[in-house]
This record gives C-alpha cells, structure tokens and sequence, in this order.
C-alpha cells in the first residue's frame, strides 16, 4: 500500500469495486454493442494505472481519452488496443499523439484540411471519427440541418475518406423522448452519409451513447457505447453499482470552546452552547469546496458530525460535543463509509450541488491515492 502522511487528505481506491461494475455493466449492453471504456481526467481521478488492467482482464479493446497524457498513461499501463480521442483536438495535439497510436474526431472542413496536409507531411495515416452533432451538444460535431454543412461534410468524406474508421455523436439528455429523438436523429444523418458517399458500412464503427443512455434501457442501435461513470459507481445504487472511492483526512486538534465563540471566516457561525470542536485536515484546496460551508459532515469515530463554519484553504471544523474518545490522529471521512454511517452519493450531491463525476475528478486529482486491495 502507498503511504499515506498522517496529516493530510487522501483517497481510497477500491480497484475490486471498478471491476464488479465493470462486469455489471458489460451485462447490460445490448447485443450485438460493444464498450468503450472512458478514462478521461486520470480515470475519473482513480488513476490510469489503477483502471487499466481492470480492462484487459474483461477484454475490453477500446479506451477513450481526451490529453495526450492520459493517452500516454494508458499506453504506459500496458493497453494496445484502439485508443480514441472524445473531443476534436488542436493540430498540434494530434501531431504529438502520433506515437501512442491516437484516434481524432474531425468535424470541420478546416480541420479536415489541416489533417489532411499533416498526415501528407508526416507520411503515416491518421485515423479519424467523423463527429455529428444531429441536433445535440453543439460542441464538436458537425451539423448537417443546413445545405453547406453538407456540402462540407462530402467535402471531410472526400479529403479523408481512407482514414475515417468511426463515425459518433453525444447524446445531450437521457429523458426518454429526447433519447429516443435523438438515436432516431443520429441514425437519419448516418443514412445520408452513406447514401452520398462511398463509405462502405462493415468498415465504419458507429459510436454513441454513455453511462445514462446504457442505464436507460434504449439501443442506440450503434455499434459501440461509450461509458465511464459507470465503471466509478457514478449510477443508479439499486443497479449493483457501488462507489469506487472514498475521500478520507485527519483530526489534527481538538480544543473545547466556550458559547459565543465564533467559527472561522467571517464569524459565518456562533456556538449556541460551549463545544468541543475539532479541525480535520482537508479544505478547498484539497477539492472539498466553500460549496460545502454550513451544509457539509464528517464521520468520525463512526459518528456523523457537523462541519461549522465557512470551509478553508486546509482546514474545516467539526464538532464534536459529546464525542469521548476522539483523537488527534483520528480517521475523518468526508465521502464513504465508516462503521456503520456512511456519506452517500446522494447527500453530497445535495451538500455540493453538483454531480459525483465533478466531485471525483476534483479529489482524485488532487489528493494521494491508496489502493485498497
């Protein structure tokens, strides 16, 4: 196990919990659909290196990624399958990620040019998605509602037509009309590709959908799905899927404090009565955020307390009256289990008010992290 320094934050990695969701998920693919595994922002902060032989031992043979670090950590990790980047990327980016074997998504007339002389300069073929927006994200995927959109989409299949292998999209919502809505918008812009363009249907892998779409029950009718919160615990609690990380510090001091005495910044909290309070060794920059001020717990000793006061650099304030045997040195868990208490997904997304995947690329990324085997 790594060492974790006794006053600090870290996080718990749990690589037995990424596997069995892993495992459920595959379960739940439609027949015939196969899986791409996102391991975006360091695996949802898990670490690369924790994920990636989680994936070969279920066969898994497409990883998604958007840095051409991350591409370089799941190469170093030991996967040499197909590697794809999730968002369009600068020229240089691509001509960097050329050694790690990266596949690009190009959308753009402009960018398909650009590639298209790159690949002509470096004499080594660059494979490419070709990105559709059909109505959604209006991010990075071309949208064919207009007569020159299409124009430049036959213009994309004319200059790249040997190197484009994938064609996607990115479901903007998973409420069941839009989801149905837009598989069915997806599939009109692929029929037209297709039908005005030489592209031979068996070479080409159709690619959409995510952790929601794969929980909604539709079938993308793809070929591939793309899915990472899913591997992480990030879904439903009644689906078998369990949280793959814990966010853990330690009580640093404790000291008892008469009535009247005020809490941190800006006097934001006075104590009703006199208090034994404790400073826990975790704050905003540490990823738990002056979002959780006034709102935020903490399990020590098997116990839920209250944080107080407004949340600082490296510290916060729980308190602990009528706790006896907490200690300087003491276990603090702002996010997991402990005895029989635990911090869920749904309480601190209503504490932070946002969503576990933001929360759990924050901690992963900055904290250490133990792997608890």
């Amino acid at each position: 196990m790594q060492h974790i320094p006794l006053n600090s934050s870290w996080c718990e990695i749990y690589p037995a919990q990424i596997d069995k969701n892993l495992l459920h998920a595959l379960g739940l693919l439609p027949k015939g659909t196969s899986f791409c595994a996102v391991l975006k922002a360091d695996a949802y902060g898990h670490g690369i290196e924790n994920v990636v032989p989680i994936l070969l031992r279920h066969g898994i043979t497409h990883v998604g990624i958007t840095s051409n670090g991350e591409a370089r950590a799941v190469r170093q990790a030991g996967f040499a399958g197909t590697l794809m980047r999730l968002r369009t990327a600068t020229l240089q980016e691509i001509e960097n990620a050329r050694d790690d074997d990266v596949q690009e998504q190009v959308s753009t007339l402009k960018a398909a040019r650009a590639i298209h002389d790159l690949q002509t300069q470096l004499g080594q073929p660059i494979k490419l998605h070709l990105s559709l927006n059909a109505g959604g994200m209006s991010r990075d995927g071309l949208e064919l509602a207009s007569q020159s959109a299409k124009d430049d989409c036959l213009e994309i299949l004319r200059l790249c037509r040997d190197q484009i292998v994938g064609i996607c999209t990115h479901f903007p919502t998973n409420e069941p009309d839009e989801l149905e809505d837009s598989i069915s918008r997806f599939h009109q812009d692929l029929d037209w590709v297709f039908a005005n363009s030489d592209l031979n249907r068996d070479d080409i892998l159709i690619h959409g959908g995510s952790t929601l779409t794969l929980l909604s029950g539709f079938d993308t009718k793809t070929d591939m799905m793309r899915c990472g919160a899913i591997m992480y615990g990030v879904a439903l609690p009644d689906r078998d899927f369990c949280p793959t990380i814990s966010l853990k510090a330690r009580v640093t001091n404790i000291t008892t404090y008469p009535q009247g005495s005020t809490i941190g910044y800006d006097r934001a909290q006075r104590l009703e009565r006199d208090s034994l309070l404790a400073n826990v060794s975790i704050g905003y920059s540490n990823g738990y955020g002056r979002e959780f001020s006034g709102k935020g717990f903490v399990l020590i000793q098997g116990h839920k307390v209250p944080l107080l006061g407004k949340i600082s650099m490296n510290t916060v304030v729980a308190d602990i009256t009528g706790l006896e045997d907490v200690s300087e040195g003491d276990e603090a868990v702002l996010f997991g289990p402990q005895g029989h208490e635990a911090i869920t997904g749904d309480m601190i997304q209503e504490q932070s008010g946002t969503i576990l995947a933001d929360l759990y690329t924050d901690w992963g990324q900055r904290n250490p992290r133990l792997v608890c085997e």
